[in-house]
């Protein structure tokens, strides 16, 4: 996301407040050859982009203007009772009537308000898997792009999401790094991903690669050092088996155990407080990844806490058919939580290092009200193939698309120094903690300033 002209030149604060409301705009020009006339009067239009062109629609509320002369500092203050959830307009005309500066702020609804934009990934690998690099620099180097949280989700392996967790201990910052894995069980060939779980899912069974290489020891297998027993393979299969009888499947579903073993895994993964995700069942590993119909089955029953929508790869029949299929869901009544991640096996030498990410609006960047409001469908998937597109509820793709000119580019700027500052402490330069001491609360004092809640 580049900087736009007017977000080089400008500042607009606050950005976003509540609906129908008075607010006072503060416009100010980022250096001398940016200010506007002392001795001259100026038009303010606002405009919101909801109600039509008022030459077109002239019964409605879309327009309003002030005359103003420029601040002490060469820019404008000014107070405005602004009307319902939308985007709005603030347009600067000149002497000759002719548009100089275009900016944009936004009013919420009251449920949205105190909600914060957090960006972040939920599903991406390291060199503890198939991954390129070790999980404290995968974190690191997605700080410098921006994002606010994520969760390392190695194949079959809890402890590289702690490892990366651990390599950042003591130190300030404002990057949240929660606990997860990719989850394959036994007869179970359906991909999930363990988002924020306080243990390990497959640290439950004693086949897997997080007990072979890291044995029974909890450190290992839970955030919090509590976790289940390990389970025999046999154990666990007559844990699904049994489970199979109150699912109530219908007659002839050919997929009974791997169905059931997704039902025991979301349901352990909820145990642990963590968010279940459906990942990619369109990704076309020889043929789709998962059969169609099953992705009907655990879409309709809504089996999950979270669809990954987005994210892994970057032809068309992955993210477009998960995209469309969950529209067409909606249209059906079926209505469930949506994620975007990259999935990715590389964070620098990989074209799809940013293919996709999730936007969750929270009242705070912290593990339990990220997964909370994920759940509670405060979330939208981003897109990255070709041009960026937002999935998710109408309203939550309107204000996104305005925080991703808007305000996310301003706030990656911050992010890219703190996120280089800790690939070198990963990296052994322990220096770098007096840099990461002297800017931690940047992003945060950002906030503050442009969510007026």
């Amino acid at each position: 996301m580049e900087l736009k002209r007017e977000l080089t030149d400008y500042d607009i604060y606050p950005k976003v407040f509540p609906e129908n409301t008075e607010v006072t705009i503060h416009i100010v020009p980022l250096g001398f050859h940016a200010e506007f006339k002392s001795d001259t009067e100026y038009t303010i239009h606002i405009r919101p982009l909801s109600e039509g062109s008022p030459w077109s629609y002239p019964n409605r509320d879309n327009f309003t203007q002030y005359y103003l002369k420029p601040d002490e500092n060469g820019g404008f203050t000014f107070s405005h009772k602004f009307g319902s959830e939308q985007e709005y307009f603030i347009r600067i005309i000149g002497e000759d009537g002719k548009k100089i500066l275009q900016l944009s702020v936004y009013a919420l609804a009251p449920d949205l308000c105190g909600r914060y934009p957090f960006r972040g990934d939920l599903h991406m690998h390291t060199r503890r898997s198939d991954g390129k690099e070790a999980p404290a620099v995968v974190a690191a180097n997605y700080r410098r792009y921006g994002y606010d949280f994520l969760a390392i989700t190695d194949h079959q392996r809890y402890y590289p999401s702690l490892e990366a967790i651990e390599a950042f201990k003591g130190i300030k910052t404002d990057y949240v790094l929660v606990p997860g894995e990719e989850i394959h069980l036994p007869d179970n060939d359906v991909h999930l991903v363990s988002f924020g779980a306080r243990y390990s899912i497959n640290g439950l069974i004693e086949t897997r690669s997080q007990i072979k290489e890291k044995g029974k020891d909890k450190k290992y297998r839970s955030l919090e050092g509590d976790c289940p027993e390990v389970l025999t393979e046999d154990e666990y299969k007559a844990e699904v088996n049994a489970l199979i009888p109150t699912l109530n499947l219908p007659d002839g579903f050919p997929d009974k155990f791997s169905y059931a073993s997704c039902i025991w895994i979301f349901n352990q993964i909820r145990q642990a407080d963590g968010l279940g995700i459906f990942c990619h069942p369109y990704w076309i590993s020889d043929v789709y990844q998962v059969p169609e119909s099953f992705t009907d089955y655990m879409t309709k029953n809504m089996s999950f806490d979270a669809f990954e929508v987005a994210g892994g790869e970057s032809y068309y029949e992955q993210n477009g058919f998960q995209w469309s299929k969950y529209y067409e869901d909606r249209e059906k009544g079926h209505i469930y939580p949506i994620v975007g991640s990259t999935d990715s096996h590389g964070s620098v030498h990989n074209d799809n290092k940013l293919v996709a990410c999730t936007i969750v609006f929270a009242r705070q960047n912290e593990r339990k009200e990220l997964i909370n409001s994920i759940k509670q469908c405060y979330s939208v998937a981003v897109d990255t193939v070709g041009e960026d597109k937002i999935i998710g509820e109408f309203r939550l793709v309107k204000y996104a698309c305005f925080l991703m000119k808007n305000y996310f580019p301003l706030h990656d700027e911050l992010c890219f120094e703190e996120g280089r500052a800790l690939k070198a402490y990963a990296c052994g330069d322990k220096s770098e903690k007096n840099i990461l001491e002297l800017i931690y609360g940047r992003t945060e004092r950002m906030r503050k300033k442009y969510f007026n809640f």
